[in-house]
């Protein structure tokens, strides 16, 4: 077992925007980096999933909203943060905090043998006992693919979101975008002055300012589609998109819509969402319904997921409030 990590009251698995709130809240109670507890995270240094990101994007929120608690965002608060300006601010409230993440570690389990307070992470490094675990690993870790998709054999690209960086990785003229949300509607945008874009949607999905949306999210109760924030599905039809209904099943070459209609399209960018990062976590853990960040077994606390923290956890401002709940109940554990 790589130094440092023994013999801790907590680990935080996840040097994110998660992981880092949560080290925040544990130092605001009297927690110190590094001797009281540790950051892990299995990525290499510093390359934090915001790298994977396409250049053009920016944050749904504006900075005053997307930034932990004292530690603002320079410069204009009334931006909309790129994803560049997302991973300095995590590398610069990683310093802030004196947090020293201990880098390409991953997490692969956690147990609690017998009847004691000790909990058993299992790692990449190997085996350490630690008082407490936090799982931070976030709630977009894992690409979401449809099984369709192993199917498709196009001229040009089969991408996920996440591994589009910018318009020229789309080599044909035409493309289709699967997915209405806020990503599927900012690479329809992004890609219509290029290339003749159809954009496949499931659910359609309201317009609503973003501002309004993240005031009005944690009063909200059950789950609701996100709406989509900047263009409207008719404003992206005057940009030159088709929008047509949902991707039903595909081909070698083809791909056939819910509606019965067929197309062949050259390239195609799966705006699919993401799998949450707990798959690591025992079965017991998991408990229906969740309990404001804790899990069914007892010390081990997730943070960063709605699933487990309730709605809007996945943002910043949500996940300020799962990190101080948690640090509440490692503080106030025996």
């Amino acid at each position: 077992m790589r130094a440092g990590l023994s013999h801790r009251r907590a680990i935080v698995v996840g040097s994110g925007q998660a992981g880092l709130a949560v080290a925040a809240a544990l130092i605001a109670r009297g927690l110190r980096p590094q001797q009281d507890f540790v950051v892990i995270d299995g990525a290499s240094p510093g390359l934090r999933s915001w790298t994977s990101r396409w250049h053009s994007m920016v944050l749904l929120s504006d900075a005053r909203h997307s930034a932990l608690p004292n530690l603002p965002f320079l410069g204009d608060q009334r931006r909309r943060p790129r994803v560049d300006e997302m991973i300095e601010y995590l590398s610069y409230v990683e310093g802030d905090l004196g947090v020293k993440t201990i880098w390409g570690v991953r997490a692969t389990g956690v147990e609690r043998r017998g009847s004691g307070s000790v909990l058993h992470l299992s790692t990449t490094e190997g085996e350490v006992q630690t008082r407490n675990v936090v799982c931070a690993t976030g709630a977009s870790a894992h690409p979401r693919i449809p099984t369709w998709a192993a199917e498709l054999q196009v001229p040009g690209v089969v991408l996920h979101s996440s591994e589009y960086l910018y318009p020229r990785q789309v080599s044909t003229s035409d493309v289709l975008i699967v997915g209405g949300g806020n990503s599927g509607v900012q690479l329809a945008r992004e890609l219509a002055p290029s290339h003749a874009v159809t954009l496949a949607v499931r659910t359609p999905r309201r317009h609503q300012p973003a501002a309004r949306y993240l005031r009005r999210q944690f009063l909200a109760r059950g789950p609701r589609p996100e709406p989509v924030f900047e263009d409207s599905y008719e404003q992206l039809r005057d940009a030159g998109v088709t929008i047509c209904p949902a991707v039903a099943k595909a081909g070698k070459s083809t791909v056939t819509f819910v509606d019965g209609t067929v197309t062949t399209p050259s390239s195609v960018i799966l705006a699919t969402g993401f799998l949450p990062g707990d798959d690591w976590l025992p079965d017991n853990a998991r408990i229906d319904p969740p309990q404001q960040t804790m899990t069914g077994l007892p010390g081990l606390f997730v943070a960063g997921i709605p699933h487990y923290g309730g709605r809007g956890s996945d943002t910043i401002a949500g996940v300020w409030r799962d990190a101080t709940t948690i640090a509440r109940h490692i503080i106030e554990r025996p």
